[in-house]
Order: C-alpha cells, then sequence, then structure tokens
C-alpha cells in the first residue's frame, strides 16, 4: 500500500472523477486508475464501481475511505513535523539573556535544553533588560530571559526558571565576612562596589537610604567582571544575586 495510491483513492472519491482526479494529484489518468486498480487488488475488494465514465463509491469503499483518510493525515502530520524539525536544526532558536544574569546556573538549564531537543541551536546573547524587552518586541530573538516579570509586554507568555537571594559579597579577609550574617547598618561606610547595570540597584539603594546606611561608592561599572574583580581586589563590597558570583574566594552573605 503506498501513499500515492491512498491519494489517488481519495482525491477519485472526492471528484466522483478520474479526470479530475488525475488532474489533483498531478499524474495521468492512466497512471491514476492503475494506482487504483492496484490498492483494490491489495485490499481485496473494488473501492469503486466504474459504470461508463461515471464512478460510483462501493459499500466496501465507504468502509475503507475514513481510514484511508486518517492515513494520509497521519502522513500529511508527520511530514509537517519533519519539516519543522528540519527548520529548527537549520535556524538557530535565538535566545537574549540579560547582562546581570550568571551564567553558571543558567547553564544547566541551557543543557538540559540541549538533552531534550537534540538537534536544535541556541544561539545566545547578552544585553540589559530594556534592550531585550525591544528585541523581543521586534522580533530579533525568540526568547529572554529576565529578572522581572513585569519587563514584558502582555503578549509575552513568561515562565519562571528558578528563585534568586539578593547577597552581599566580601572580600576575602573581610572583617564582616566571617560573621554567618550581616545586617544593613554594619554595612554603613564601608567601602561599597556600585554595579551600575543592575536592575534592583534602585531598590537597593532605597533600602538603604531608608535605613540610614551610608554606602561610599569607590568603583563603579556596568560590567559585572570588573564589579567582582574590584571587589576580589579588596576595593570594597557589592550587592550581587547569588548566582552571578563567579570569581573563586569571593565571600557571600
Amino acid at each position: 500500500m503506498e501513499m500515492g495510491q491512498i491519494r489517488y483513492v481519495l482525491a477519485a472519491a472526492k471528484h466522483l472523477n478520474f479526470t479530475r482526479a488525475a488532474e489533483e494529484c498531478g499524474v495521468s489518468q492512466p497512471a491514476l486508475t492503475k494506482g487504483i486498480k492496484a490498492l483494490e487488488a491489495e485490499l481485496g475488494s473494488a473501492v469503486f464501481n466504474r459504470e461508463g465514465r461515471r464512478i460510483i463509491v462501493t459499500g466496501f469503499g465507504r468502509s475503507m475511505l475514513p481510514h484511508l483518510q486518517s492515513i494520509a493525515d497521519e502522513a500529511d502530520a508527520t511530514r509537517a513535523l519533519a519539516d519543522n524539525f528540519r527548520l529548527l536544526s537549520q535556524v538557530p532558536v535565538k535566545l537574549g539573556v540579560q547582562n546581570t544574569i550568571g551564567h553558571l546556573r543558567l547553564a544547566r538549564f541551557l543543557a538540559e535544553f540541549e538533552q531534550r531537543h537534540d538537534g536544535i541551536e541556541l544561539a545566545v546573547s547578552e544585553a540589559s533588560q530594556g534592550a531585550l524587552v525591544t528585541q523581543l518586541d521586534e522580533g530579533v530573538i525568540d526568547l529572554a530571559i529576565l529578572t522581572r516579570n513585569d519587563a514584558a509586554n502582555e503578549q509575552c507568555r513568561l515562565t519562571p526558571l528558578y528563585d534568586e537571594r539578593y547577597v552581599v559579597v566580601f572580600p576575602p579577609g573581610h572583617r564582616l565576612g566571617r560573621s554567618n550574617a550581616v545586617t544593613l547598618g554594619e554595612l554603613s561606610r564601608e567601602n561599597y562596589v556600585d554595579r551600575l547595570a543592575c536592575e534592583m540597584r534602585e531598590m537597593v539603594m532605597g533600602v538603604c537610604e531608608s535605613e540610614g546606611v551610608e554606602l561610599y561608592a569607590r568603583f563603579r561599572s556596568e560590567r559585572e567582571d570588573w564589579v567582582q574583580a574590584m571587589v576580589l581586589a579588596g576595593i570594597g563590597f557589592a550587592f550581587m544575586p547569588e548566582y552571578s558570583v563567579t570569581l573563586p574566594g569571593l565571600i557571600q552573605r
């Protein structure tokens, strides 16, 4: 039983005319008739009765048509699925990641995605939260990983990935790093490394101000690697998401 034969039968049943069925299938009428006869021989009974130029679906044919249609539909669905998979394999899924998100924790999610979707290529880019939202709106990227669920517009579907604490990061040997916990008051007048690209920066500054905590910024940068390097060098402490801390030796509290 061949798919071409099945499509010949379905087209003939639709038009009740071999000529029009052959035109729909893009074959000659003799080829269509030969294919239908071959399928009837395999099924063991006639699907059509031929009365001159007219064809009539037999009782056996009427019982077979739903099954043949189901086979054709499944074949179409399988072909469409294969086409979609090939398209995904050829065109990378464009993922934008907010530049303040730590890559170590996120890498595990991406590794799991790769295992579940073998053959799909990921193209990862990095940008600020505002830039990623714009890229989503303009179709530049397909997905974005952001830190705030109120950043994207209503047309985007939001899926939580994980929760993350905000921590204080100290250089090795810092006196406050020896404590199990640190209060905001203890940070007052301590040398501070300011993460300018932090999406929570204004909130953190507001909380410190409301608590009377005075922060003295000795270094400011939009780059996460520079912020951590300066903390590690002993310039001061920083507020950071826990999974963004990547340099060995930094102390989190």
